[in-house]
C-alpha cells in the first residue's frame, strides 16, 4: 500500500533542498509536489518499507496495512523517537495498541 500524506501536516520538509522521505525512498518514489506536499509517483511500485513514514520529522505520512491483512479501517503507524520507535498499531474495531521498541545502542569504547 503506497504511503498516504495528511496534508493539513505536511510543510513538504521547507527550507530543505529535498524533503526527508524524498531522501529516505529506496525507490526513489516520493516528490514534493507543486502545492508543497509530498507525494508518491507510482503507488504501485511501493515497497511498503515505510522509511518515508519513519522519516517524516511531522509525522504526515502513515501506511495503510493491505487490505488482505487488516482490512479498510487497520492502520500501522511508526513514530520515531532519538533512541526508540514507537508503532502505534489501530485494528479495524478502532482498538489501539502502543508498542515501543529501542533502535539504537549506546556503543562504549
Amino acid at each position: 500500500m503506497p504511503p498516504i500524506v495528511d496534508p493539513k501536516k505536511c510543510n513538504g520538509c521547507a527550507g530543505r533542498e529535498e524533503s526527508f522521505c524524498e531522501e529516505a525512498c529506496p525507490g526513489d518514489l516520493m516528490y514534493v509536489g507543486q502545492d508543497g506536499k509530498s507525494h508518491c509517483h507510482a503507488a504501485r511500485d511501493c515497497w511498503d518499507c515505510m522509511s518515508c513514514v519513519k522519516m517524516c520529522p511531522r509525522n504526515a505520512i502513515e501506511t495503510r496495512m493491505p487490505y488482505q491483512l487488516g482490512y479498510h479501517k487497520a492502520r500501522l503507524v511508526p513514530l520515531m523517537g532519538k533512541n526508540a520507535i514507537t508503532w502505534k498499531c489501530t485494528d479495524i474495531n478502532g482498538n489501539t495498541v502502543t508498542y515501543k521498541y529501542r533502535n539504537r545502542l549506546d556503543v562504549k569504547d
